[in-house]
């Protein structure tokens, strides 16, 4: 495997994974090429999506872990791990304990390319990723085939469904994990009443957004920046950027556009899909539009087609959203205000203050996009999807 090298005799430890069986059923891939897999589990809902073979628990406290994780790794002669997200701090722990030991490291995430790929990087992914930022290795790469794209054919009711089954296990369980710590809330009643909202707002906004559609492609296209917002609680924000929060980086782009923007311009400001039932900032748009005299020209939107946002924008602005990815895909002049893959100079408008992007953006060379695309999806890229068709791990790509 080109990913991840050889797997026959390999000893295999799962730590946490998406919400899911997604993990289980790489374990039972990889048992069935001949590697000897063990899965920690931390809390009920990780024991609830893992094979009863070779499953351990981690009962102890946060201080514990490391121990813990140094003897395990010993006992059981752990030659890789796989793990979704490097930020977690058990997570964190162990990737550090692990490189120190020798032992390889390979973190999931989400797709860097979406919608019909996944995310497989050594070490580590998005900030702390291994992908080149110089921009003549990509200009010498010759690019290569990569394969024939299908759909991921991801069901968000599926993934819904299982995340709810996740966390209902986790914190009906807890006195059994007394000790475990979750990188989000456990709030049962909270995420209940967020994915009802998310729901009914998702089809009421189908209703009430159909104008805004026929806003950007015909009223003020080419005449707006796109910022997409991204999830308040994003490792993307918290770990590789320098903004408090999501609140703080509206403040800054709204201000910037107030003071620097063409008087002619638009902006465009979209939540992310899975905030919809989470968090609100419309009111917050608003009063900082009317706060800096800006209010008849500054738009919030939900649920808009994103491809329509990005097409007919003047420039992108985002903190390291993978939605930049997909701007310059579009050809459209991108700004990243925190650490991304894509911020490159060549691609992005990398260096370049905020306050100079809306007058001074340099378009993306296309040329060089097209090699760095190619370079990610054969070097990082896994055609399939987390809650919905398993990726070929033995196609000639990735094995």
């Amino acid at each position: 495997m080109k990913i991840i090298g050889p797997i026959s005799q390999s000893k295999i430890l799962f730590l946490q994974g998406p919400m899911g069986y997604f993990f289980r059923n790489l374990s039972r891939h990889f048992s069935s090429h001949g590697a000897t897999t063990h899965t920690i589990c931390f809390n009920a809902g990780d024991w609830l999506f893992s094979d009863s073979e070779n499953r351990y628990n981690f009962f102890a406290s946060l201080s514990e872990w490391e121990p813990f994780f140094t003897n395990f790794i010993s006992d059981f002669a752990i030659s890789k791990i796989f793990l979704f997200g490097n930020c977690r701090q058990y997570h964190k722990a162990a990737i550090k304990i692990a490189q120190e030991a020798g032992i390889e490291v390979y973190v999931f995430e989400e797709g860097y390319i979406r919608p019909n790929y996944i995310t497989l990087e050594k070490n580590g992914v998005n900030g702390d990723s291994g992908l080149p930022k110089d921009p003549s290795f990509y200009n010498k790469w010759q690019i290569r085939p990569t394969g024939s794209e299908s759909a991921a054919e991801n069901r968000f009711l599926k993934m819904a469904l299982l995340a709810t089954i996740y966390y209902l296990a986790t914190a009906s369980f807890k006195p059994v994990y007394p000790h475990y710590i979750h990188h989000r809330s456990l709030n049962l009643g909270k995420e209940f009443f967020s994915g009802l909202r998310n729901f009914i707002r998702k089809f009421s906004l189908s209703i009430t957004e159909r104008h805004f559609e026929k806003m950007l492609t015909s009223l003020i296209n080419d005449t707006y920046y796109f910022v997409p917002l991204q999830t308040r609680t994003d490792f993307q924000l918290t770990e590789y950027s320098d903004f408090s929060s999501i609140e703080e980086f509206i403040t800054e782009v709204i201000t910037s556009f107030s003071k620097y923007a063409p008087p002619e311009t638009y902006l465009v400001i979209k939540h992310h899909p899975m905030e919809r039932g989470m968090s609100n900032y419309k009111q917050l748009i608003s009063d900082l539009s009317s706060k800096h005299g800006v209010e008849d020209r500054v738009f919030t939107l939900f649920d808009v087609h994103l491809p329509t946002c990005l097409k007919k924008a003047i420039g992108t602005i985002t903190i390291n959203s993978t939605v930049g990815l997909s701007s310059l895909f579009h050809g459209t002049p991108t700004i990243a205000l925190g650490t991304a893959i894509y911020d490159i100079e060549g691609l992005t408008c990398k260096g370049m203050k905020l306050d100079d992007f809306w007058t001074q953006f340099v378009m993306p060379d296309r040329r060089l996009f097209r090699k760095f695309r190619n370079y990610v999806i054969i070097h990082t890229q896994l055609n399939g999807g987390f809650y919905g068709r398993f990726p070929d791990f033995s196609s000639e790509k990735h094995c």
